[in-house]
């Protein structure tokens, strides 16, 4: 027979009172219910750990010993109960993100202050890195979700959509085609293009778009990140396409941003995770927001 946590309590009261009616009106229990709690406990424990002296109840030697580390034990099990009570109440915890940078810059910071504002407590830890990066942070557990486009193979993880993204036109203010109402892929091809690098999501899809409107790109130029494409357009190097998540970033740098089509290229924009019922609280409530907004 094992103790339990409420033997525990029953006999620490009744070991400090040294009554069974005094601890039996603190602990809201019958004194029968008491005596059977102290009985049992003395079973799991092997012996007695109270002798009467009159009219009280006296510990013996090894109850003495026993009432130590009895009371180390409750004290360390109100601890734990209070600290998980607390993440559950999501007044402790951590918060670990990976999201692309277009989001991160553009949505994420009001994201955060409302979750901020909710939940002060919580740690945010923010990964803003490319795609492929946000896949292998949640793959490998270092972040619990990641904002991104849909990955081409989700790998046992789950996607959760909740917006689609349509490609758009980034040109200089005085660029020629700046005066065009909407452009297409092909218009694009007669200048120099600033792309993205080989290897990444952005890069396929600008491949695939250029190989279906009939013409290839004037390639003249690749960057890692695409708000160093947004900079290099303001210098007048070229033209670009990027998602219209960036479109606001872009328009701060005072570029030109139009509605691309022929092809209409989109791409869902979602949440990724390994299990929802795996999530902590902070992860789930952020899950929670993130889809309400």
């Amino acid at each position: 027979m094992s103790a339990t946590i409420k033997q525990l309590r029953a006999f620490v009261v009744v070991a400090r009172s040294r009554s069974l009616a005094q601890a039996s009106a603190q602990l809201h229990s019958s004194q029968p219910a008491l005596s059977i709690a102290i009985r049992n406990l003395e079973e799991a424990t092997g012996g007695p750990l109270f002798s009467r002296d009159g009219r009280q109840l006296v510990l013996t030697p090894e109850g003495r010993e026993f009432l130590v580390r009895a009371e180390q034990l409750l004290n360390s099990w109100d601890q734990s109960l209070d600290a998980i009570q607390q993440r559950f109440r999501l007044e402790r915890g951590q918060l670990r993100l990976a999201v692309i940078p277009a989001f991160a810059l553009n949505r994420v910071p009001s994201l955060l202050a409302d979750f901020h504002q909710k939940f002060p407590q919580i740690n945010i830890v923010l990964e803003d890195v490319v795609m492929e990066r946000v896949v292998e942070a949640v793959q490998e557990g270092r972040a619990e979700l990641g904002i991104s486009f849909r990955p081409d193979e989700l790998g046992g993880m789950e996607f959760v959509p909740f917006e689609r993204d349509r490609f758009i036109a980034v040109v200089p203010k005085e660029h020629i085609l700046a005066e065009k109402k909407t452009i297409r892929w092909r218009d694009l091809a007669t200048h120099p293009f600033i792309s993205m690098n080989r290897g990444s999501a952005v890069r396929r899809w600008t491949d695939t778009a250029f190989n279906q409107c009939g013409k290839a790109a004037q390639y003249v130029c690749e960057a890692n990140q695409l708000s160093t494409i947004g900079q290099l357009i303001r210098t007048g190097l070229g033209v670009s396409a990027v998602p219209s998540l960036c479109e606001a970033q872009m328009r701060e740098h005072g570029l030109t941003c139009l509605p691309l089509s022929a092809p209409a290229v989109t791409q869902e924009v979602g949440t990724l995770l390994k299990s929802r019922g795996n999530l902590s609280a902070p992860a789930g409530a952020f899950l929670e927001l993130l889809t309400e907004q």
